[in-house]
């Protein structure tokens, strides 16, 4: 079964606040939702390699530690997960970024994948799947298996907001993928919105409705 790791951090918690409140305007939302992401970046990369180099200082020769190489993609879920891309970028400015545009069908509540793009070296490469709302689990689960379909190996999962039949659902498909969230809410309501949430991260970040 994959990890399951929630946030605890006061400031992550302080931001997550005026991120759920019906009054934050959209401006303040999208800085938030990257805000929050970039926090997130350094929990999420705790067990990248390092290696021992030698350097100079001023004064004389030391041995310090810089990242091993390891190659790094973030994909977005489309759209919001657009939002936490630049969060992301400021901690891995190498990483690649792929796309990943999946819609549910407002009858089916599935996933209907409409693109894919991915760096050309994807296989290589450990990917970061990045999508704020983690409701049901079906869009989460698809962009992860279109990832294994491309031949990528060690993927996680972020999200700021996730419901725990989504986290289930994610778990029971793809056991292998650690899961990294700023809070695990409530439930799913009728329409498969989380609760208490945020409303649609989608529309909040890019002002639609």
């Amino acid at each position: 079964m994959s990890k399951l790791t929630v946030f605890d951090h006061p400031v992550i918690s302080h931001k997550l606040g005026y991120l759920r409140d019906k009054n934050t305007g959209g401006k303040d939302f999208r800085a938030l939702v990257n805000e929050i992401s970039m926090l997130m970046a350094y929990e999420v990369t705790r067990d990248l390699k390092t290696d021992e180099v030698e350097i100079e200082t001023p004064l004389q020769k030391t041995k310090v530690k810089r990242l091993s190489g390891k190659k790094l993609g973030v994909v977005p879920i489309l759209r919001a997960g657009l939002g936490m891309v630049e969060g992301m970028l400021n901690i891995l400015p190498a990483a690649k970024v792929g796309h990943i545009g999946l819609y549910r069908d407002p009858e089916t509540l599935q996933p209907v994948e409409y693109y894919c793009k991915l760096p050309v070296d994807a296989e290589e490469r450990d990917f970061l799947v990045l999508d704020p709302m983690l409701a049901t689990g079906g869009s989460a689960s698809d962009a992860i298996k279109l990832l294994k379909q491309k031949g990528c190996k060690n993927i996680k999962l972020v999200c700021i907001i996730a419901a725990p039949e989504g986290v289930k659902a994610v778990q029971k498909n793809h056991p292998d993928v650690d899961i990294f969230v700023a809070a695990l809410d409530e439930k799913l309501n009728e329409h498969s919105y989380i609760i208490p949430g945020l409303g649609d991260a989608g529309d909040r970040l890019f002002g639609t409705k």
